[in-house]
């Protein structure tokens, strides 16, 4: 009798311990880059916005302004973590006060930790992201009603962050005026530290649950291998050297990052080398194309067909494909780490 009475318990304990792993998710809310951006670039005064054909084109046929043909990462997640299918961008006009309560983006593409990179840019930095955020929580309060609602979403929601891509691939391999102040390892460095006061600034606010993504393989992107003098687009190295030196520092930092904030939960995430996996062996996933865009690339003015059977859609975005492929686990660490 005490032996089936101890297994009893046992199990019993197992069973809540089990259950307290489990990640309870409020709302989703994604502050960053293209990779993110869900048309928060739609109404600003920037060449660096999609809402146009043949964006869109596998989501309905909307040019939503989302970088790609069809849903993008914020969106995945967001379904995968049961909240909806579609993460709205928070400067849609459109935006109803139901959005609001499970969750918004705030990312803006072509931005960067570097306020040069969305200055040059005319796009939204992380740090004025976080002062839309702000707003947000003013709005927010008004329709649920009570602070403490608020509180209890804000601080049991996850925060999704992609940045670092343009600040590596634009502001410092493509103008003089960063390199000529830091080598790679003092911007990279920089960059790190520019993290860590973006979550500050969240986490300040209320955030506690941090998702931060590393940055794409640069080299490897369809713009960085369409050189004239490249006639085999093989990636670029210098470009990914960078991406990598900058990813494994954003990780370590992250791994620290427990003691100087109390009750907060990061993780990283590697968009790095899933992306590599598709590059270097796209036909295992089904693609044909790992080298060139789908569309809207020099060489692809008009888009290709099919989408599914290339691993990016234009010079710097993956396909919907691609992040289907490679969000699942993303998901799963998610889910993870951050219970």
């Amino acid at each position: 009798m005490m032996s089936k009475m101890l297994v009893a318990f046992v199990f019993t304990c197992l069973f809540y311990v089990g259950s307290a792993q489990q990640l309870t998710v409020s709302a989703l809310f994604a502050f960053g880059d293209s990779i993110l951006d869900t048309g928060n670039n739609n109404l600003l005064a920037t060449l660096t916005k999609v809402n146009f054909f043949p964006y869109g084109r596998d989501l309905g046929g909307l040019p939503t302004g989302r970088f790609g043909n069809g849903r993008v990462v914020s969106d995945m997640i967001a379904e995968g973590l049961g909240l909806k299918n579609l993460l709205p961008a928070y400067r849609n006009p459109a935006l109803s006060s139901n959005d609001l309560v499970t969750g918004v983006c705030f990312a803006s593409g072509g931005s960067g930790l570097d306020s040069i990179t969305a200055m040059m840019q005319g796009v939204i930095w992380v740090q004025d992201q976080v002062r839309d955020f702000q707003n947000y929580i003013t709005r927010l309060n008004g329709v649920v009603g009570s602070q403490e609602k608020t509180n209890e979403i804000i601080s049991n929601a996850v925060y999704l962050i992609s940045a670092g891509n343009n600040d590596i691939a634009i502001t410092y391999f493509t103008t003089v005026t960063r390199r000529l102040q830091y080598t790679l390892p003092a911007y990279t460095d920089l960059l790190v530290t520019w993290t860590r006061d973006l979550i500050k600034s969240l986490y300040d606010m209320g955030a506690r649950k941090f998702a931060v993504m590393g940055t794409l393989p640069l080299g490897c992107l369809p713009g960085a291998r369409s050189s004239i003098a490249n006639l085999f687009k093989v990636c670029e190295v210098f470009s990914n050297q960078a991406a990598a030196m900058f990813n494994q520092k954003l990780s370590a930092e992250l791994d620290n990052l427990g003691a100087a904030f109390p009750g907060a939960k990061f993780m990283y995430i590697d968009m790095y080398n899933p992306l590599m996996g598709l590059i270097n062996n796209p036909q295992a996933s089904g693609f044909i194309d790992a080298a060139d865009g789908c569309c809207c690339t020099p060489m692809s003015i008009m888009p290709c067909l099919d989408a599914s059977s290339y691993v990016f859609w234009d010079i710097a975005h993956p396909t919907q494909k691609s992040y289907q492929t490679i969000t699942p686990n993303i998901i799963q660490d998610i889910k993870a780490k951050l219970a």
